[in-house]
């Protein structure tokens, strides 16, 4: 049963059928009437996602793609930035903003911490001087979820910008653009938005387009403004990913047909059966609950078990993937992904899969205490 996977990983993620199914259309004109209508159905579709009255952009790149379109239209060479850092792309933000020429100032709140808001209110109090401040909705590398409304009524205060790194959350984790005082918000297809790799989604507020039209930075494909002038005419500055297109057109009426607030309550009850099992299991979060991600979640590794031989049974044996660690976490944890298409059996199946691997390799696992916790959590319904 090679062709039998379960992907469990923080993207790129399973893609529905029908999401599939709509990609397969025949292709049409990228600058045709027919383009133009698809675009504008997914701009009214998005922007409920996004929370948002302004234009969200969809530019075919990757996610770092869209970090890096944020940055460059809005940090000049000596700008400073205040990136707040919780793990592995908290760092590739800042790194971002360094390579455009940003003076970077780094709070690093610690791998599987969130981001402490007192830290930051005096941050800000004492230094008016930032151009913009970094911030990551959902941490992918640690399984920790940011407080945004939080960070954004701080920034709101100042006059810089707040650029948020949307990419594991948006679509499976509510958050309010306009509300919480986002300025640039940027997400991508191939994780809770349930299609492959290759789209990056931008929302901008119009705080953030005065900045944009004065920066100083060159771009040229990843240039917002060159995308806003295609925007009125409901096409796209180069030539887009169609296909995309089409699946995301079908992925957004899937969402919205399930309702938005019951995709974000199918993600958090997702993530409590799965911690609730690990902690049945008598392994460690890496994540506290009061800061877990509803989308992915990390694990330690049991003592005297490598996280990647863990991974390898579990691929090898029961064909099913789950991601590793990354950076200082390499080796050390598994992550465990319940994001976009997932529902309750693609928890068990991990679950059980992971039960069976840790018996394999010596852990005295009790087979069928981990399922059985996840199972209580589902009946229950308790988020």
């Amino acid at each position: 049963m090679q062709e039998k996977q379960y992907l469990m990983i923080p993207g790129p993620t399973p893609v529905p059928p029908s999401v599939v199914a709509a990609m397969s259309r025949p292709m049409i004109g990228h600058r045709s009437e027919d383009f133009a209508a698809l675009h504008r159905r997914i701009q009214e579709k998005i922007q409920q996602v996004f929370q948002t009255s302004r234009e969200v952009f969809i530019l075919t790149n990757s996610g770092t793609g869209g970090l890096e379109t944020a940055v460059a239209n809005v940090i000049s060479p000596g700008d400073r930035v205040l990136a707040l850092i919780t793990g592995n792309f908290g760092e590739r933000f800042a790194n971002i903003a360094r390579a455009y020429g940003a003076e970077v100032d780094e709070v690093n709140f610690g791998w599987g911490n969130p981001v402490d808001l007192q830290v930051v209110k005096e941050k800000l109090a004492r230094d008016q001087g930032y151009k913009a401040v970094l911030a990551t909705q959902n941490e992918t590398s640690t399984g920790v979820l940011n407080d945004i409304a939080g960070i954004g009524a701080l920034v709101a205060e100042t006059p810089a910008l707040l650029l948020v790194d949307g990419v594991s959350g948006v679509g499976g984790i509510e958050i309010k653009m306009d509300e919480w005082h986002v300025d640039i918000l940027i997400t991508a297809s191939q994780k809770a938005m349930m299609l492959p790799p290759g789209l990056a989604m931008i929302g901008v507020s119009s705080r953030a387009w005065a900045v944009i039209e004065e920066n100083r930075s060159p771009r040229f494909y990843f240039s917002l403004p060159a995308a806003r002038k295609a925007l009125a005419k409901w096409n796209t500055a180069y030539t887009p990913n169609v296909a995309l297109f089409f699946g995301l057109d079908a992925a957004l009426d899937m969402m919205l047909a399930e309702g938005l607030e019951n995709v974000y309550r199918r993600h958090l009850l997702l993530s409590r059966a799965t911690r609730e099992a690990v902690k049945a299991l008598g392994l460690s979060l890496l994540a506290p609950d009061h800061c877990a991600s509803p989308t992915v979640t990390a694990v330690y590794s049991p003592d005297g078990i490598p996280a990647d031989d863990l991974r390898k049974v579990l691929k090898q044996e029961f064909g099913i993937t789950f991601a590793g660690g990354q950076g200082i976490l390499k080796g050390k944890i598994f992550r465990i992904a319940h994001m976009g298409y997932a529902g309750k059996m693609d928890v068990l199946i991990a679950v059980s899969g992971l039960e069976m691997a840790l018996a394999r390799l010596g852990y005295p696992v009790e087979l069928g205490r981990g399922v059985r916790a996840a199972q209580e959590v589902f009946l229950r319904g308790e988020l």
